[in-house]
């Protein structure tokens, strides 16, 4: 299956296979600046071949490996579960590793692998972790971060859990995994404190406000602690919908910065004012929110389904904002593919939260499907995104045909089959309970495009390990951003 990226890059960030993408023969003045950023001598850089001083691999490389082998396997997971429900019997192989607990597994590895190590690389590359000395850490930090989060899968496995959605960490899990996360605190702050880097003092904050996320995540986890629930329905206030979208959006405003640059002059006025305008609202939202407070409140409150509606204006802001900076040629597949699923994202989630729709959908697989496209749509696009960014000329892992195609129509086929499962179940809640032609057939739909997503994911896999053997032998210059 060949790979076909969406354009040629000018530069390489990673080692890429010859077979994929044609080779790129940097200049002396791309060789020289990326050798000083490796602190290795110039004349040690040959064309088409930077060693550094360590043949250890890239911390992006190992990056997308760790992410993308939770995802793999968290897929896998996926599709065990698939079968189970269409054949409820399955069950009874697995003794008392049944639905229940392998749902968790599959929910918790998809958050804390795949959702969210693609962040550190983020990180990684706002606190130069990438760079000499704090780049030789990366691999045991991230093997860190995994051995916690296998800990955390067995505990999920055997049937212990704090019974929080998104937050089951509990005994020895819940010291491990915090412990873990202030790790990575550790190697940023190192990072930062062995580079002369700019923005130091927001940088420096940025450390001082991570350092809470070991020690927020351990007491969220607390099964004495819950958000403010919906009376109506048993779920989110749109107070807290609204709270959680921004915090996505204050991420979405602050990726760029952190990945790139703005583009050339022309026409910079009407850009700058399009990354101002973005941070007023986002700051107008927030101010909102907190009005609205923490209370248990009905989604039949026109305040809360009217606030909630703010969040409509990012439909077509987050792509104006992204067009303000320059991105790498080979994110622009991901990019589009994440810019449409926010664009659906955004309005069917206010749709879904509106009382009579809400009503209908609540406790079905509508919601199920809904779930599916900001995670596995959204989501899984953003942090493909932000990896092909980071690679560079190695995001050809990401960019072929049949994988990008195979994961999106996946998801896509997902989402309708669950929404129309959803509907049918509103109006019949036996629908799901009792086997019948037409659940059946909805159900293996599901299974098939779970496979299908599966296989994509796993291919994924595949090409990073071959990129990871790569980049052992051959550490690459920094990314060059594209205008």
């Amino acid at each position: 299956m060949s790979p076909s990226p969406t354009s040629p890059a000018p530069s390489s960030t990673l080692p890429h296979n010859r077979t994929h993408s044609p080779a790129v023969t940097p200049t002396t003045a791309v060789i020289q600046s990326a050798a000083k950023d490796l602190r290795i001598s110039p004349s040690d850089a040959v064309p088409g071949r930077l060693t550094a001083t360590t043949t250890a691999p890239h911390p992006y490389a190992i990056t997308a490996w760790h992410s993308l082998a939770w995802l793999t396997f968290a897929n896998a997971i996926g599709v065990l579960l698939a079968v189970m429900l269409l054949f409820p019997a399955t069950n009874r192989l697995f003794d008392t590793f049944t639905y229940g607990r392998w749902i968790t597994v599959h929910l918790e590895l998809e958050l804390y692998g795949w959702s969210s190590i693609p962040l550190l690389a983020f990180l990684f590359k706002v606190y130069a972790v990438d760079r000499e000395p704090a780049a030789r850490w990366a691999r045991p930090i991230l093997w860190i971060w995994s051995t916690a989060l296998a800990v955390g899968a067995f505990t999920w496995i055997t049937g212990h859990t704090s019974g929080k959605l998104f937050l089951d960490w509990t005994g020895y899990s819940r010291i491990l995994f915090p412990l873990a996360v202030l790790a990575v605190w550790l190697l940023l702050a190192y990072a930062f404190a062995c580079s002369t880097q700019n923005a130091r003092i927001a940088k420096l904050i940025g450390l001082a406000l991570l350092l809470l996320v070991p020690i927020l995540l351990y007491i969220s986890a607390s099964p004495n602690l819950y958000p403010p629930i919906n009376p109506a329905t048993g779920g989110p206030t749109g107070a807290s919908q609204l709270e959680s979208t921004l915090v996505v959006v204050a991420i979405l405003l602050l990726l760029p910065f952190g990945l790139t640059h703005r583009k050339a002059p022309r026409s910079r006025t009407v850009r700058s004012h399009t990354i101002t305008a973005s941070w007023i609202i986002f700051a107008a939202e927030s101010l909102l929110c907190l009005g609205l407070g923490r209370a248990d409140v009905s989604n039949h409150r026109p305040t809360q389904y009217i606030s909630l509606a703010s969040l409509l204006v990012w439909i077509p802001l987050i792509p104006a904002y992204f067009a303000a900076f320059a991105w790498h040629p080979n994110t622009r597949r991901w990019r589009l593919a994440f810019l449409w699923w926010w664009a659906l994202l955004v309005p069917t989630g206010w749709a879904l939260f509106l009382p009579a729709v809400l009503d209908h959908f609540k406790f079905t697989d509508g919601l199920v499907g809904h779930s599916l496209m900001a995670m596995a749509g959204f989501v899984t696009a953003l942090l493909i995104f932000v990896l092909v960014e980071l690679l560079g000329d190695g995001g050809w892992i990401f960019n072929r045909t049949w994988s990008f195609h195979a994961w999106n129509f996946g998801v896509f086929a997902y989402i309708a089959l669950m929404f129309l499962a959803g509907w049918r179940e509103g109006s019949d809640p036996s629908f799901t309970i009792l086997p019948g032609t037409a659940r059946n057939l909805l159900y293996a739909g599901r299974l098939l495009v779970g496979v299908l997503m599966f296989l994509a994911s796993a291919e994924w896999l595949l090409a990073a390990s071959q990129l990871l053997r790569e980049s052992s032998t051959s550490q690459p210059s920094l990314p060059e951003t594209a205008a």
